[in-house]
This record gives C-alpha cells, sequence and structure tokens, in this order.
C-alpha cells in the first residue's frame, strides 16, 4: 500500500481528469440529446427521420469505435485535436443518443392535451416544446439521465486506451510498474469511481422515489 500513497498525487491528477471527461461530456451529451429528443418528436418527417438515424447508428455501435474513428480516422480528413479533446467529443457523441432517447420517453409521458391545449392557444411547436412539454416530462427525465451519466462515468475508462491519462488508465501502469502491489491500485481505482456513482445512483433513486410521490 506504500506505493498507492507515494503515487497518491497521480491517481488524483488522473482522478480529476475522469471528472473533467465525465462532467463537459454530460454537458454536452444533455444539450445534443435534448435536441436530438426534441427532432424525435417533431412533426417534420425529415427531422425525425435524422433523430432516429442518429440513434439507431451510434446507439448501436461500440464506443471503442467512436473513439477509435475520432483518434484516427478523423485525423485523415483535416480534423486535427489533441487527444483529450477527442475523448469528450466521443464521449458526449455517444452518450448523447441515450439522452435523446430519455428525453423522447419524458416527452412521450406527457399528455397529448397538453401540447392540444399550447397549439389551441396559438404557440408553435418549438414554443410548446421549450415551455409546455419538456418543463413537465422533467419529472420523469431526471431519475434515467443520472443513470445515463454514471454509465458515462464509468464509460470515460476508454479514453485511456486512446492516449488519455485518466483514473482507469493511470492506475493499470502504476500496476503494471509496482506488480507487487497492483492489487492496491486497482482497490484505489475502483475506491475513486465510487466516489462518484454510489452518490449519483443514491440521489437517481431519491428522485424517482419524489416522482412517484408527486404523481
Amino acid at each position: 500500500m506504500d506505493a498507492l500513497v507515494d503515487n497518491l498525487d497521480l491517481i488524483l491528477e488522473a482522478f480529476w481528469t475522469t471528472i473533467q471527461l465525465t462532467v463537459v461530456a454530460a454537458i454536452a451529451a444533455l444539450i445534443l440529446g435534448t435536441v436530438l429528443g426534441t427532432m424525435r418528436v417533431s412533426p417534420i418527417p425529415p427531422l425525425r427521420w435524422l433523430g432516429a438515424a442518429y440513434v439507431e447508428i451510434i446507439r448501436n455501435t461500440p464506443l471503442t469505435l467512436v473513439f477509435f474513428f475520432m483518434v484516427f480516422v478523423a485525423p485523415q480528413v483535416d480534423i486535427l485535436v489533441e487527444f483529450k479533446t477527442s475523448a469528450y467529443v466521443a464521449l458526449s457523441v455517444y452518450t448523447a443518443a441515450f439522452v435523446c432517447e430519455a428525453v423522447r420517453s419524458g416527452i412521450n409521458s406527457v399528455s397529448t392535451g397538453q401540447a392540444e391545449a399550447a397549439r389551441a392557444i396559438g404557440m408553435t411547436f418549438s414554443q410548446s416544446i421549450g415551455t409546455v412539454i419538456l418543463p413537465q416530462a422533467m419529472r420523469t427525465i431526471v431519475p434515467p439521465l443520472i443513470n445515463i451519466f454514471v454509465a458515462l462515468t464509468k464509460n470515460s475508462s476508454v479514453a485511456a486506451g486512446f492516449f488519455v491519462t485518466e483514473l482507469f488508465g493511470q492506475g493499470r501502469t502504476l500496476a503494471i510498474e509496482n506488480p507487487s502491489e497492483g492489487m492496491w491500485f486497482l482497490a484505489g481505482v475502483a475506491f475513486f469511481y465510487l466516489v462518484i456513482t454510489i452518490p449519483a445512483g443514491i440521489a437517481a433513486g431519491h428522485l424517482e422515489r419524489k416522482v412517484a410521490i408527486a404523481r
């Protein structure tokens, strides 16, 4: 365990990188996923088809392949970004597909009478979605979103395979360099992931109970 304590600064630095990857990708995925979810329920068929195509393609593609595209294929068409930026984009694009489905499900849970009432008073589709439907849908969207972001936290470990020194990658490197104490490094990595995922899981459960009571 001495090696773990001696290298705690490296572990904490990598943990900070994991937090950055999770927070930035969650915000970007939330924005993109909400736009896609709105497209999925749009009255304009091409927008619905575009949203559906995005979800079906990305959701059924391994995250590793999305990372591979960003790191190795994108530079061949002159899209040159740092490895960390590629990780942000890959995680955001991938997670947005799942956020989209959560948003679409939440919108569909709102009574059609609400949309009809909005149209009756002259609101456009974007106005009714933004001011009437989405605020009501948030009650059912938030709990699954937290579960999606918990999965995003764990998915960030894929970045370790694409030149980003995040928590899992740093722990693996230190475990290889100190094989006699490898177990301690892996336990330390697991502990720091739990620091994020357990509070998030508790929050999701609390919100689900509040939504159930509100209904």
